[in-house]
């Protein structure tokens, strides 16, 4: 694989009893690029990140991961049993051994290390959506993969968050493959988008994407308008490959 490539999906697929859920979907995942998974509910977006992560093992198709790849994952619900006394430096510890300053420092980068030793169960849906980014980052990983990682947040707070997995992608040198249904705030920071319904429908930059008629089929005109005002506000146009072009002077 090349340098930068942390992984690649070819053709997978996967089914549950006889029900379809994932159909020849291939993608590649690079270091340093945000890849959104976008889609209708049942489209597959939760078990696609389950086969990522290993969780799921029993597909068709083939995943080549980088040896020895590194993986921090939010999944999408977290159950935290709150009769239970637990502060976050002990759920940080909870499932890996991890020094004081590597808690302090994962705390940091994502704004909460002021909460070292509050209890979980006092934290509001922010702060505590912080913490869990915060656990993703302990070993320094390659690739951090976070399924709706803004749900129950406000709209400020989903800015704010997905702001912060920008810069954590930037500092971390990882890549981010996340799964969202906020089109309109995501965009702007999303390298790749994943466009799924069970099987792949289209992929590429937001601008593109945004425009391919299967996605316009599952979001309609709105989402791509939306989409425009959040991902058109800079000073390059982009050639047909998405990258930035060089513009004449005149």
């Amino acid at each position: 694989m090349p340098d930068d490539m942390l992984l690649q999906a070819r053709d997978v697929g996967y089914s549950s009893g006889n029900r379809l859920i994932l159909d020849g979907v291939s993608f590649e995942l690079r270091r340093s690029q945000i890849t959104t998974i976008i889609g209708p509910n049942g489209a597959g977006k939760t078990t696609l990140t389950n086969i990522v992560t290993g969780l799921i093992g029993n597909f068709d198709g083939e995943i080549e991961r980088l040896p020895g790849l590194r993986i921090g994952y939010l999944p999408q619900k977290v159950y935290v049993n709150t009769l239970m006394p637990l502060s976050v430096e002990r759920l940080l510890r909870l499932t890996r051994s991890a020094s004081d300053a590597e808690i302090e420092g994962a705390l940091a980068q994502t704004g909460v290390d002021h909460l070292r030793r509050r209890q979980v169960q006092s934290l509001s849906q922010g702060e505590m959506k912080r913490v869990l980014l915060a656990r993703t980052t302990l070993g320094n990983p390659d690739l951090i993969v976070l399924d709706e990682p803004t749900s129950g947040v406000d709209v400020s707070g989903e800015i704010k968050m997905y702001e912060l997995i920008g810069e954590l992608r930037t500092r971390l040198h990882c890549a981010v493959l996340l799964v969202s249904h906020d089109l309109h705030l995501v965009m702007s920071q999303t390298d790749q988008v994943l466009c799924l319904n069970r099987h792949l429908c289209c992929s590429g930059v937001p601008e593109s994407v945004s425009q391919h008629p299967e996605y316009l089929a599952l979001f309609g005109k709105s989402a791509a308008e939306s989409i425009a005002v959040y991902t058109h506000h800079h000073d390059h146009v982009h050639d047909d490959t998405g990258e930035p072009a060089e513009q004449g002077h005149g």
